[in-house]
């Protein structure tokens, strides 16, 4: 994979730097993912993370049963509901993780040079001589004893809690990538609450994305449900390629992938994967950016810099793990990332990134696409300071999205009327929600009596609805100029509108 050039605007005024940031009611057009927990679970806690700039919320089953994330969860509608914010729900899976076990509890002091046995029968109690793994098939060892194995300390350490992840570097690891385990949470809490993202850990293969869907499918209610590749192996990195056909988006899990791959090389596959996925359309989200806020109210100079890289490589949205999930500062966390993205934003090449798109898209262009790089172009010659666009699945919103506008896109998403022959139903909660995700993206569901192809004035009145949500958050103002773009009949239109006093 070869990587992409950094789209930075230049010159940049070295004046504008001391310059104080602008408070905006979006604080960044790219996403920030927060992982919900002990820290992050209560329901001012998720207020204030959903007033900070989260977009998606993210449980994570390798800790809590389904009582303890549904209870999270019931806190994040009321929250959401109170303040009058759409928040997506992405279910991140365990897969093949191994994982020690530690029933006591108490810290388990590691000395370098010591040896340490790790072992599959998780009868025998954890210390410092012995780590119960969930795993029998280890190789790759220093000493083999039956089906323990027998490891040097390398550096001093301390473990301290009931549970922690193991990664080997390079090793296949013979476990499905969709466990039993996994099945259950999906059946049970994904279905009962309509998950919109489904985190797919260790994902090494497309045919783990074709399996996935799948059960998904055979489940019935989450059938429209995403499948994000968390990519976190040299296996994964192996079939990037044929993973990113398959998936709704990648996750980028910089952490263990980090352990696989020489610490020289993870910046290179970051930008290589970001690019591919910006040219094939599907969001792109980077991990484990800003570690030592767990502790920290401020990130170090390095994070900050790391963070505004992904954005400038064009990631769709930021992922938060620990630093939300068991972190002190989850609220100032969301707001230093979304801080730090937006300036980022600021100079980000777009003039660079839109003829480079342009370059790769296949031709002949599909008519939709046509009409999406059509709204982006003209809303920048223009200076729009937002694009409006009529949407039933989100399609039109994410193709815009590709060509990365310098200005938001207001999707205004028109549900529409299903039945699967036993009930009807309206679809489009779904398809708002999907695109949380999605770098500049700002969906709004409008009244199911508006159809999305009109040629009366329903049309009119819905964006009257959207200019009028667009002035009351302060993105449109008096004499701005607005794209708009949506299908009347069988055509697509793009159009410019100058807004009066």
């Amino acid at each position: 994979m070869q990587g992409a050039n950094l789209l930075l605007e230049e010159p940049i005024r070295m004046a504008s730097i001391l310059e104080p940031s602008k408070a905006n009611f979006f604080p960044a057009m790219t996403k920030i993912i927060g992982t919900l927990g002990p820290k992050s679970r209560s329901v001012e806690e998720i207020e204030g993370c959903l007033k900070a700039g989260m977009s998606v919320a993210r449980f994570d089953f390798s800790g809590g049963d389904n009582d303890y994330h549904q209870e999270t969860l019931e806190n994040l509608k009321i929250a959401a509901k109170g303040i009058k914010k759409l928040c997506a729900i992405m279910l991140d899976t365990v897969g093949p993780e191994l994982q020690v076990f530690n029933k006591s509890e108490e810290p388990i002091v590691l000395e370098i040079d010591a040896f340490v046995t790790l072992t599959p029968d998780q009868t025998k109690e954890a210390s410092s001589e012995v780590l119960p793994v969930n795993y029998a098939g280890l190789a790759k060892v220093a000493e083999i004893k039956d089906q323990d194995v027998v490891c040097c300390v390398k550096n001093s350490a301390t473990l301290a809690g009931s549970l922690f992840t193991m990664h080997i570097s390079q090793v296949h690891i013979d476990l499905p990538t969709l466990s039993d385990t996994d099945k259950h949470v999906i059946a049970t809490w994904g279905v009962r609450n309509n998950i919109d993202f489904l985190s797919l850990s260790y994902t090494r293969h497309a045919e783990d994305i074709r399996q996935t869907r799948a059960y998904l499918d055979e489940l019935g209610n989450l059938q429209q449900t995403q499948i994000f590749a968390k990519i976190e192996t040299i296996e994964g990195l192996k079939h990037f390629d044929e993973i990113l056909q398959e998936a709704d988006g990648i996750i980028l899990s910089r952490g263990n992938l980090g352990i696989d791959l020489q610490p020289e090389k993870v910046f290179l596959f970051q930008k290589a994967a970001v690019h591919k996925c910006n040219m094939a359309g599907k969001p792109a989200v980077v991990t484990r950016v800003v570690d030592s806020m767990s502790g920290n109210l401020r990130p170090t100079r390095a994070e900050a810099t790391d963070v505004a890289n992904a954005v400038l490589d064009g990631t769709d949205a930021i992922l938060l793990g620990a630093e939300t999930f068991r972190g002190l500062y989850p609220l100032g966390t969301i707001s230093i990332v979304g801080k730090i993205c937006a300036e980022a934003e600021k100079v980000y090449n777009q003039a660079v990134y839109f003829k480079r798109t342009m370059k790769h898209s296949i031709e002949p262009m599909s008519h939709l696409e046509s009409i999406a790089t059509t709204a982006v172009s003209a809303a920048i010659n223009v200076k729009a300071s937002v694009i409006v666009v009529f949407t039933a699945s989100g399609r039109t919103a994410r193709l815009i999205a590709k060509y990365r506008p310098t200005m938001p896109v207001l999707s205004v998403v028109i549900p529409r009327l299903t039945t699967n022959q036993l009930r009807w139903s309206f679809t489009g909660a779904f398809q708002a929600r999907q695109t949380l995700v999605v770098r500049g993206l700002f969906p709004m569901l409008a009244d199911p009596r508006h159809p999305a192809e009109s040629i009366n004035a329903t049309n009119d009145s819905v964006l009257k609805i959207a200019l009028d949500h667009g002035k009351t958050v302060g993105l449109i103002k008096p004499h701005d100029r607005i794209v708009v773009c949506q299908k009347i009949g069988d055509s697509a239109v793009v159009k410019i509108l100058e807004l009066e006093d």
